[in-house]
């Protein structure tokens, strides 16, 4: 669980509601009318904008928003080491045993196990870091389309709001309803995009960046690994990927050279 995530969107909500009940009751921010404007309209429009198959499965990429579970560079580095230095000793057949937890990971030393070669290795998993990049990215638009969409929609409800009450200016039953479509459908609107649908892209935008570089990481591995290098001089091309402060490593190997 993305404890951010989670403490940002209930604190948020959380505070917004509270000045609603300092105010009144959260009861007369609730308009039916101002929700299927803002929210369906919404829906409705950002789905014109992608196929069907793209805007359902960035519900399953908005999980990692909130469900994201990655592994750390360190650990990636370290686990990258042990192989190395596996197969220096064993060959690449010493691997087809090893317990790896990333996928993208296992699929790199499948690759090497089965005998491909190293141009073919690199392509490979080069065009699978760009699909899954790719892919994120589609989910992560997706969002920000709804954060761009979702205030329009509001000025819509604002107008058919603001056209409902001049209509019937004779009518003073009339007026106040009207009035509350128009006011509520903008802080709608408002609320979905900045509360909701723009952090979650930019979540989703930090997370791809994140896996982006943990499979960089692990495709230079990969290919140190099958040219055969010293699981130190690997250790210390992956250790790059990490903070400045966090690479000073000693790279003496075991026989002492460096």
């Amino acid at each position: 669980m993305d404890l951010a995530t989670l403490i940002g969107i209930i604190g948020s909500f959380g505070f917004v509601i509270m000045a609603m009940m300092m105010g009144g009751t959260v009861g007369m921010f609730v308009d039916v009318t101002s929700i299927l404007i803002v929210f369906g309209g919404s829906l409705f429009v950002v789905m014109m904008k992608y196929n069907l198959a793209q805007f359902l499965g960035a519900v399953k990429i908005a999980a990692k928003a909130f469900m994201f579970k990655s592994d750390s560079a360190e650990e990636l580095i370290t686990k990258s080491v042990e192989m190395a230095d596996a197969a220096r000793k064993g060959g690449f057949l010493a691997l087809e045993e090893a317990e790896i937890r990333h996928p993208f990971m296992q699929k790199g030393v499948d690759m090497l196990v089965d005998g491909h070669d190293a141009d073919v290795v690199r392509a490979t998993l080069e065009n699978d870091i760009r699909l899954t990049s790719d892919r994120h990215e589609v989910g992560a638009e997706i969002f920000k389309q709804f954060g761009d969409v979702a205030p329009a929609m509001g000025m819509i409800g604002t107008l058919v709001g603001l056209v409902a009450m001049l209509s019937n200016m004779d009518d003073p039953k009339s007026i106040g309803p009207a009035m509350a479509v128009a006011l509520l459908t903008t802080l709608y609107g408002a609320m979905v995009a900045n509360m909701v649908c723009i952090p979650i892209s930019d979540k989703l935008k930090l997370r791809s960046a994140e896996e982006k570089l943990n499979r960089s990481l692990i495709l230079d591995a990969v290919l140190g690994i099958q040219d055969g290098q010293n699981p130190r001089v690997i250790e210390g091309v992956l250790r790059n990927y990490l903070p400045e402060s966090k690479r000073n490593i000693n790279t003496t190997d075991e026989t002492g050279a460096e």
